[in-house]
């Protein structure tokens, strides 16, 4: 069974850095785009980042461009998410997950982990 597992979130002050860590099992993840989302409270599930199966491509929604990078380490079968220069903004629950395609819509995407919180204070 596939399963993905984040970690790394917790409570930083603005301007600060977190560092998020999914680790998937099966043998599925070196051949899977990998993204991160994350929900707001009482919001959609939004599109932040994601990454090709070989790492050579990535791709950042608009408003973390320049503060958050995306990575991966097939041999660990990990992605990860840098986040520097956090805003109060970036506060919500963020969850990893994988796809075969490309895409910044959450409906290309067949597994999920339980989600990690990351809260930014001002």
């Amino acid at each position: 069974q596939v399963q993905l597992v984040e970690s790394g979130g917790g409570l930083v002050q603005a301007g600060g850095s977190l560092r998020l860590s999914c680790v998937a099992s099966g043998p599925f993840f070196a051949y899977s785009t990998m993204g991160w989302f994350r929900q707001a409270p009482g919001k959609e599930r939004d599109f932040v980042a994601h990454i090709a199966s070989s790492g050579g491509s990535t791709s950042y929604t608009d408003s973390v461009k320049g503060r958050f990078t995306i990575s991966r380490d097939n041999a660990k079968n990990t992605v990860y998410l840098q986040m520097n220069s956090l805003k109060p903004e970036d506060t919500a629950d963020y969850f990893c997950a994988a796809g075969i395609y490309l895409s910044s819509d959450s409906k290309m995407y067949h597994y999920w982990g339980q989600g990690t919180q990351v809260t930014v204070s001002s």
